[in-house]
């Protein structure tokens, strides 16, 4: 993952640890004071987001803990695509000009022109060079683009 995506995690963590955590066992402790566990809704549904929240530490810490951390603004840029690399592309039909950033999956973000290294184009995209011409299977056909340009910037 990119050394920003890190650190993205790495906030959701801290924030689950120190405060959902801290207050959905607040919840739980209330609601058992209502009575009967049995009918008790509000602590049926406390539960189930302890239950959310204690899965979502885990995962969390098994990524930041099995992942190497891609810091793409150190790596000389030879031109060539590679996970993390932001990527300029002409449409070479509609000429229309694209930019993604190749990512994780974690921080995959089509609003913020981040795409998953799993998607269809990134791995389209992936080892090619700036100025390469690259035909991406898309769900309506093949879509030729242009590497108009390839960026190693955070």
């Amino acid at each position: 993952m990119t050394k920003k995506g890190s650190e993205l995690l790495a906030d959701e963590l801290n924030k689950l640890k120190r405060m959902d955590r801290v207050k959905v066992i607040k919840d739980i402790a209330e609601a058992r004071g209502h009575g009967d566990l049995k009918e008790n809704a509000e602590y049926h549904a406390a539960r189930e987001r302890q239950g959310f929240i204690e899965g979502r530490i885990s995962d969390i810490e098994n990524k930041l803990a099995n992942s190497n951390i891609i810091e793409i603004d150190k790596i000389e840029n030879d031109g060539k695509i590679i996970f993390g690399a932001t990527v300029i592309l002409i449409n070479l039909k509609t000429k229309e000009i694209l930019n993604y950033q190749i990512v994780g999956e974690d921080e995959s973000d089509i609003k913020y022109k981040k795409i998953s290294f799993n998607s269809p184009i990134a791995k389209a995209l992936i080892g090619h060079y700036q100025d390469d011409i690259v035909d991406v299977l898309t769900p309506k056909g093949i879509v030729t683009y242009k590497v108009k340009n390839v960026k190693y910037i955070i």
